[in-house]
């Protein structure tokens, strides 16, 4: 305001312009969105990066603990292949992408709650998975595989489903469905996670433990005198899907889409010379099928 200006006015002519001021701003904020002591959407977006302008939040469940598909930097921020995936679809249709760090069992009921927009988790597609949330085409293939112990004397599947064989499952994983189902003579030790299954197996807790390829690679590696891989295929190669909350078919045909022109334009192979270049060689020489290998 200009003051030389302002004091020329009479009091009561000063007041009613302050009012007239006061007034015309309030009808100004409410018309552009302000609210005091509302929440201001920028704010809320100032710590993402990744943040669009046009104000669509993408809300991703993903557990990070599967590294190097979903895990976390040094400074715990979220880090790995399926995060670079999904911000490459954010940025190709415009989203704001904000990632929540979800435990494995939390990640369908996020979609359920409409605390997630979509969960994408190394997730296998499964029947029982679709009578709750609807999937995408599949993003990547996975075959299962053993980490047996060292002294086990467990070379094949068949060597697991034994009486006084113990099972490692991390529970709910399609590790666990296949063992609840085929290894009914064994006895299955459900945990939480992928690393207290492997501890079981190294400290000869456990005969086996069941989980995909590349991670019973990767286990076998740092652990090379306690463990053995098993990497018979006693299964079909599994799909991974993203999973939306069911009759969101908007979002489930644009991830379609991304996920058939990343196919094509290069995205699996940039991805994989970035976070997966020595395992694709292992995947290699051993003959397994690669991730992204969808013939």
């Amino acid at each position: 305001m200009n003051l030389s200006l302002s004091r020329s006015f009479p009091i009561a002519k000063a007041a009613l312009a302050a009012a007239v001021i006061a007034c015309t701003f309030a009808l100004a904020c409410s018309l552009i969105g302000c609210a005091s002591g509302g929440t201001d959407s920028s704010s809320a977006d100032a710590g993402n990066t990744s943040a669009s302008t046009d104000g669509k939040t993408l809300r991703v469940a993903m557990e990070l603990a599967y590294p190097p598909f979903e895990t976390k930097d040094d400074a715990g921020n979220p880090e790995g292949l399926a995060v670079d995936f999904i911000r490459d679809f954010g940025a190709a249709y415009g989203y704001d992408v904000q990632i929540e760090n979800t435990a494995w069992d939390g990640l369908i009921p996020s979609l359920q709650s409409d605390k997630a927009d979509l969960v994408i988790s190394s997730m296998t597609i499964t029947d029982e998975r679709k009578q709750s949330v609807d999937f995408s085409d599949a993003y990547a293939m996975a075959q299962l595989a053993i980490l047996a112990n060292a002294d086990s004397g467990v070379a094949s599947i068949d060597d697991l489903n034994q009486p006084g064989k113990k099972v490692a499952v991390k529970t709910g994983s399609t590790g666990d469905v296949y063992a609840t189902k085929n290894l009914a003579d064994a006895e299955i030790v459900r945990l939480a996670d992928e690393s207290a299954c492997v501890t079981e197996v190294v400290q000869g807790k456990a005969d086996g433990f069941l989980y995909d390829q590349l991670t019973i690679y990767r286990n076998h590696q740092a652990n090379p005198d306690t463990t053995e891989a098993v990497f018979i295929p006693f299964q079909d190669a599994e799909e991974w899907g993203i999973a939306v909350k069911k009759g969101n078919t908007e979002l489930l045909d644009q991830l379609n889409a991304f996920i058939a022109q990343s196919k094509t334009d290069g995205e699996f192979d940039r991805l994989t010379e970035k976070y997966l270049a020595d395992e694709k060689k292992a995947f290699d020489q051993y003959g397994f099928k690669w991730f992204f290998d969808f013939e």
